[in-house]
């Protein structure tokens, strides 16, 4: 019989796959922090900055595609490793690019490494949340929360530095995130298994990830815009619309996994959904930009936990609830892969919806997300899956 993983081994592999979220939040807002600077270096319109996040987006979906793929024929603990040696060579391309051509080649690689890491990574937080046998998927993207907040930060604090070989000390950390003890699997699904899948109600979760992606990515693109153009916010304070958003989120996030275990999720998902709708409604009509700032930090609040219980309603949709969930293992991770591409058609909506409707005017375009948000509230029945999870039998040594 393969011996019961020690609780310190489960406690590393938490903090393992947390680490990998850490990563990914970092570099992502490092780099969409710094947007600026890549348009003044390379001379880019808004045109030009748009069309190469859309290349990102679209790449990362492709990586989310690879990554399933090969987690099926090793691990996501595999998929994870190599995700953060792309994402590093990648970003250490784009800082140290000569030409343009290098550079959109280096954004190109970190694009395909983010699919990989945002989908192994969601991979890895599914399966240690089955071997704790209750949700705790808010606290892995409070990870990825933590990690933007140190970027949001670092940013700051150099800002004065140009974008370049300057900033390579930043991928120390991606290097040594690869050393974490991710959690690993053998291959005791029997071969040709066939799952039955419930996709109709796993595309009911994907629209609510659609919502927080659309909600999210209207919050980080456009809220600095909002407060620089629209409500003539002091130069140098439009972070705000950002900082004061992740914090938030964090700390919502922080304490999603016991309002899960108290509440349940059908009551916090109600909530949020209303709650996010009235923040933007303050946002909308805010009549200065502290009044919009109040407005973003509420919204951080509000949404924090749709996207975690999303993944974790997903995986257990996918069989990991059952005692056998080893069994199943390549079945959940399979779904994870497929269920991160509703991230990138949400953050599509969010970054393209939001600024055709505001075009001439952002209070409109928040006022999208502000009606739409409110899908949150009936979708909310369908996280009724998710509850308090009591592991049966021995949990077999998955880390490694």
């Amino acid at each position: 019989m393969t011996p019961p993983l020690p609780p310190s081994s489960l406690v590393r592999s938490r903090l393992a796959a947390g680490t990998a979220f850490f990563v990914q939040g970092l570099l992502f807002i490092s780099l969409t922090t710094r947007l600026p600077q890549v348009q003044q270096k390379w001379s880019l319109d808004e045109l030009a900055v748009s069309g190469l996040l859309l290349m990102v987006v679209l790449l990362a979906g492709g990586g989310s595609v690879v990554a399933e793929l090969v987690a099926g024929r090793s691990s996501s603990a595999v998929v994870v490793r190599l995700g953060l040696v792309a994402a590093t060579a990648g970003f250490a391309v784009l800082l140290v690019a000569p030409t343009f051509g290098v550079f959109v080649a280096g954004l190109a690689v970190y694009g395909l490494a983010l699919g990989l890491v945002d989908a192994s990574s969601n991979m890895q937080a599914v399966t240690v949340e089955h071997l704790y046998g209750r949700p705790i998927l808010p606290s892995f993207h409070g990870f990825w929360t933590a990690g933007g907040i140190l970027g949001t930060l670092v940013t700051l604090a150099t800002a004065d530095v140009e974008l370049g070989p300057a900033l390579l000390p930043l991928l120390v950390v991606p290097v040594a995130a690869l050393a974490a003890p991710y959690v690993r699997r053998d291959r005791l699904a029997a071969p040709g298994a066939d799952v039955a899948v419930p996709w109709r109600r796993i595309a009911l979760l994907g629209l609510a990830m659609v919502l927080f992606y659309m909600v999210d990515t209207a919050a980080t693109t456009w809220g600095p815009v909002y407060l620089d153009g629209t409500l003539d916010a002091p130069t140098g304070l439009t972070a705000l619309a950002t900082l004061p958003y992740l914090v938030a989120t964090l700390l919502a996030r922080a304490v999603g996994d016991r309002l899960v275990d108290r509440h349940g999720p059908v009551w916090l998902l109600r909530i949020s959904g209303v709650v996010a709708s009235l923040a933007l409604a303050v946002i909308v009509f805010a009549p200065s930009w502290v009044v919009a700032v109040v407005g973003f930090t509420v919204l951080g609040g509000a949404v924090a936990t749709i996207a975690p219980l999303s993944f974790s309603a997903a995986g257990a949709l996918a069989g990991g609830d059952d005692a056998s969930a080893g069994e199943r293992i390549d079945t959940v991770d399979a779904v994870i892969a497929r269920f991160n591409q509703f991230n990138y058609v949400g953050a599509l909506l969010g970054a393209v919806l939001t600024g055709a409707v505001g075009a001439d005017d952002l209070r409109l375009g928040f006022a999208v997300p502000m009606v739409l948000v409110l899908g949150i509230v009936p979708l909310a029945t369908q996280f009724a899956i998710i509850r308090r999870r009591v592991p049966g039998g021995t949990v077999p040594d998955l880390t490694g």
